[in-house]
């Protein structure tokens, strides 16, 4: 070889860029087109209007942590970011478009949603005391609530709509994946997180009013009431917004 030649190597196996790209020894074959300002705006915006509007997890987070404080709520909000990244990554890799092209996997998702909300409507109605609510009338485990959001027509939703406008099709798919996820993620977390705040400072005026030196739960029962017609709400909304898509899906 000739002095003051270079040879340029790219490799391609992902695995050793990993190793060797960020030393800058090899050239990253994960390039990507930033993206402009219109659509980091337009992806916000939509983001923002999905995390922060009521929503089954939203709604869930309050009534968890009106219920049974801050701390109590804590493991379902960290568990709504977890089951909302995995789900919008396996979209992105495909099982977005398999549920679309499949009525069965579609109305299965649509059944067991619906199906799970009511009946966590139906247990919340009931609890008027700060002690019932941490016996298994809430106990929504941090897997559990992974999983809702695989039940989650909101979830799917945002994870579709994400996918076919920022993602698919392009041919940095992966790295636009990678770059977008963490920020799904935050917005996940952030957005629960707010709700449970706001249940956990109306916690002890919800125990009320007193009587007598006891807590009667009465405004607890009535805010719980509350929460459960808002999840029966959201599911009869996810229900006409999945029969909406399907009949669309069906004349087109």
């Amino acid at each position: 070889m000739e002095a003051g030649t270079h040879t340029e190597h790219i490799v391609h196996h992902p695995s050793v860029w990993i190793v060797y790209g960020f030393q800058g020894y090899i050239e990253s074959p994960w390039t990507t087109t930033p993206m402009t300002d219109t659509e980091l705006t337009a992806l916000l915006m939509l983001t923002t209007a999905a995390s922060f509007t009521p929503g089954p997890n939203t709604t869930l987070s309050t009534a968890l942590a009106a219920n049974r404080g801050l701390r109590g709520a804590l493991h379902f909000v960290c568990a709504v970011p977890v089951g909302w990244g995995m789900l919008f990554t396996l979209c992105a890799a495909g099982l977005g478009a398999l549920v679309v092209a499949v009525p069965v996997l579609r109305w299965g998702i649509l059944a067991g949603g619906l199906a799970y909300l009511l009946w966590l409507a139906s247990r919340l109605a009931r609890s008027r005391a700060l002690n019932e609510a941490d016996s298994a009338r809430l106990n929504i485990t941090f897997w559990q609530g992974v999983a809702l959001q695989f039940l989650n027509i909101k979830a799917w939703m945002l994870a579709l709509a994400v996918v076919a406008g920022w993602i698919a099709g392009r041919p940095d798919a992966t790295a636009r994946t990678l770059q977008i996820l963490p920020l799904m993620v935050a917005f996940g977390f952030v957005s629960n997180l707010l709700y449970a705040l706001v249940g956990s400072l109306l916690r002890h005026w919800l125990a009320g009013p007193v009587v007598d030196g006891v807590a009667t739960g009465d405004r607890l029962l009535v805010f719980n009431r509350i929460m459960a017609g808002v999840l029966v709400l959201t599911a009869a909304w996810m229900g006409a917004s999945a029969l909406g898509l399907c009949t669309t899906g069906v004349a087109a």
